[in-house]
């Protein structure tokens, strides 16, 4: 038997990076835990191509190889107001809001896990968020639960779908964005609002509204 150590395998990552303020928060999250971390962001003609080159220079910024991967078909199959300027954004009836892109995560996980297994990388690493979720069903637990498995079972591959935001409310993840030392980056310069602001935004979408309230609750509880 060779007494030679064993190497231990470098734990590798992938991020689902929109450049927003939770997908932002889970990449230094994920800089913080894993020796190599690679952001992937899908271009779906979104509402705002502002959105990528945001996660661009956020991803340049933090020296995380990026990948921008084209998924023109899911603005034709599932039209909503994040892929139509002629939807509005609201809640519809049955409160679901119009905002929601049906099977996105499912897509934008499943592609992310693709490239991981090409990379080497048994990490994928996503910022959605079941406490603060706005009633999108592709945010929940045990949907992420589920696709994990499946995703493993399609590939034989073994990942794990790691969730840092799950059960935070938008206080709690001001508060670790702080703790991870990128508050500043996260607060000026990533992109959240429906309206295509970068920063605090238009201050009245409902994406706006989630975040600066979130915001304040946790400055007025660091300065208390």
């Amino acid at each position: 038997m060779s007494d030679t150590p064993k190497v231990q395998e470098t734990p590798q990552a992938v991020v689902v990076f929109s450049g927003g303020q939770d997908s932002t928060t889970c990449l230094v999250w994920a800089m913080r835990r894993f020796g190599q971390v690679e952001a992937v962001t899908f271009d779906y003609n979104q509402r705002h191509e502002l959105e990528i080159e945001c996660a661009k220079r956020i991803a340049e910024e933090l020296s995380v190889p990026h990948h921008v991967l084209r998924l023109d078909l899911l603005n034709q199959l599932a039209p909503s107001a994040l892929t139509r300027r002629d939807i509005e954004i609201e809640v519809g009836e049955e409160g679901l809001p119009s905002t929601f892109v049906d099977g996105r995560n499912l897509i934008f996980l499943s592609f992310a896990a693709i490239l991981a297994k090409q990379r080497g990388a048994r990490h994928i690493v996503t910022g959605v968020c079941q406490t603060d979720f706005s009633g999108y069903p592709d945010c929940r637990d045990v949907f992420i639960k589920s696709l994990n498995v499946t995703l493993n079972l399609a590939m034989d591959y073994e990942f794990v779908i790691h969730t840092p935001l799950m059960w935070l409310t938008k206080r709690d993840t001001w508060a670790l964005a702080d703790e991870l030392g990128c508050f500043d980056l996260v607060r000026d310069r990533t992109l959240t609002c429906y309206n295509g602001i970068i920063g605090s935004g238009c201050g009245t979408c409902p994406a706006c509204v989630l975040r600066n309230r979130g915001l304040e609750q946790y400055l007025a509880e660091r300065r208390a």
